[in-house]
């Protein structure tokens, strides 16, 4: 390939990177936890006092008695199969507001429901569990404040510039593939390790980012996609007129949702029908109704799953006849099962845990991936600068768009990891002291997010990158931390599992945060011993 065609790709690719990194350092490494989003639930969920859960045989007689009392509850509800530290109860639902979909399965319920001693049904308003899907949030709209379509299309802009990135970034190195991947120079010039490492990185990881670039654009634009589609292919395939009046005439009819059959019988059908399937959960939809539907959502193992909390199979609630399986691990048709593959490669829902710590450690990588790419691109600027300078004893004085561009990459990527673990360590802190914990974590995210990004300007990129590792460390040892103090101190407030989901949170943070507190060490090193004209070092600016 001629040279002038490796440089335009070259330039394509460092400014991509440039106007991009940031903005999906966060999704990645929001998205790396994100893959354990139950654990984290697990481990952020407070302990269920005086109410425990109900057997499994008396939820038809819970389900019968909430419904008379609570009448809102008729147009969806949950009720759980499984008995686990974060499930509040048998039953619970949210109450939607204005312009909410039906579709709520993994939405934050706000209501539980349980027998009292004399049998009957006992509703309590209940604060849901936020912290998993605020990281979710962080992740899809790359940490924009507010989870709208305008953000995630603009995410979908992101995307497509990390596709572009990743198709020039492999141009550039195609030249020199077979010579450079595994030629990893570590020693003195950390330039030029970086650079291997990230080259190493990008190469090997580039089916996963390819998937990620793919899947992210179909994810942001898919509303836009299916509208485009009723518009062309599906045109006159809508009902038309009295095809919608009797369908309402007939949803009119209301039915008794005391003639249901059981949760019981219901799993069981959905047994006979996929041996192997693991039901969690069933989503109860509009009982009251002609239209009446329970999901019941699980795993299949050996399936395609849709969703990390698995797929679902739809049933009509009093006849326990199966409605639809085309969002069933193991039973999709074909159309179905290649949609479900685009979701199931993205969230790393297949597999079991194995794949999921491998999308774990890749999307990580990933997020290293951006910061490193800035921080060679300031770092090819400061050596660019020196080139030109006169032989002198001080250092060149860095450009002021170099200096600016280490500033926000060292805040917006530091201090999200920083808020991030702050607002982890906040579910127990704050549980007892904030009632909207979904607003809680905004704020402490974002109050932490955007100090991080000041200070970085305020004191530099080179003494910032020090002190923001400094906190990430202390604030992901605060995970472990604070449910050693639950343990150890129940006064305080806080709580410990004793389960393997939790204590791997726990486990990951203690990791995590000794990771950070090396990096932390080595960053200060090179801070205050490293060249005196690069702009890591407190040299060039004093």
């Amino acid at each position: 390939m001629k040279t002038e065609y490796v440089r335009i790709y070259k330039s394509v690719h460092t400014w991509v990177g440039i106007v991009s990194g940031m903005a999906l350092f966060i999704a990645f490494y929001a998205g790396a936890l994100n893959i354990f989003k139950e654990p984290l639930n697990r481990w952020a969920a407070p302990p269920i006092q005086e109410r425990p859960l109900i057997p499994l045989a008396d939820t038809q007689d819970l389900i019968t008695k909430t419904l008379a009392s609570s009448p809102s509850a008729e147009k969806g509800f949950l009720v759980y199969l499984e008995d686990a530290e974060h499930i509040p109860a048998r039953m619970a639902w949210r109450v939607r507001g204005p312009g909410d979909g039906e579709d709520n399965a993994s939405a934050p319920i706000t209501h539980v429901a349980s027998l009292d001693l004399q049998g009957k049904a006992q509703v309590e308003a209940f604060q849901g569990n936020r912290l998993a899907s605020f990281i979710d949030h962080l992740h899809r709209v790359v940490g924009l404040p507010v989870d709208n379509d305008t953000n995630r299309w603009v995410m979908g802009v992101f995307a497509t510039l990390y596709a572009l990135a990743l198709i020039s970034g492999l141009v550039i190195l195609l030249p020199s593939l077979a010579k450079d991947l595994f030629a990893l120079r570590i020693g003195k010039n950390l330039k030029r390790m970086w650079l291997d490492t990230h080259n190493v990185v990008g190469v090997l990881s580039l089916p996963f980012h390819i998937v990620i670039a793919v899947t992210a654009v179909v994810f942001a634009y898919h509303d836009p996609i299916y509208a485009l589609q009723d518009k062309t292919i599906h045109a006159g395939a809508k009902p038309a007129d009295g095809q919608r009046e009797r369908a309402a005439a007939k949803a009119a009819v209301r039915r008794d949702p005391a003639e249901m059959l059981s949760p019981v019988a219901l799993v069981d059908k959905v047994k006979a029908f996929s041996p192997a399937f693991e039901p969690a959960f069933m989503q109860y939809r509009r009982v009251a109704e002609a239209s009446a539907e329970v999901r019941v959502w699980g795993k299949d193992a050996a399936g395609i799953m849709p969703r990390p909390r698995g797929g679902f199979v739809s049933l009509d609630p009093y006849s326990g006849k199966i409605t639809s399986s085309d969002r069933m691990p193991g039973r999709q048709d074909g159309p179905a099962l290649i949609i479900h593959s685009l979701f199931a490669l993205h969230m790393g829902a297949f597999g079991g845990i194995a794949v999921q710590w491998m999308y774990f450690l890749l999307g990580l990588a990933g997020a290293w991936l951006f910061y490193s790419g800035n921080l060679l691109w300031v770092e090819s600027r400061c050596v660019k600068r020196l080139r030109g300078a006169s032989d002198s004893d001080a250092p060149p004085l860095q450009r002021r768009h170099v200096q600016l561009m280490a500033n926000a990459c060292v805040g917006v990527c530091l201090g999200s990891v920083c808020g991030i673990s702050l607002s982890i360590v906040s579910a127990k802190w704050l549980h007892a002291h904030v009632e909207n914990m979904a607003a809680g974590h905004q704020w402490v995210y974002y109050g932490m997010f955007f100090a991080a990004l000041a200070w970085s300007f305020r004191r530099g990129a080179a003494r910032a990158a020090v002190d923001l590792l400094c906190l990430a460390a202390a604030f992901t040892l605060a995970i472990p931390a604070s449910s050693l103090l639950g343990w150890l101190l129940p006064d305080l407030g806080l709580w410990a599992h004793g389960s393997a989901a939790s204590l791997s949170v726990d486990a990951v943070g203690l990791v995590g945060g000794m990771c950070f507190a090396w990096l932390a060490l080595a960053t200060r090193q090179r801070v205050l011993f490293g060249p005196s004209h690069s702009i890591w070092s407190v040299k060039s600016i004093a």
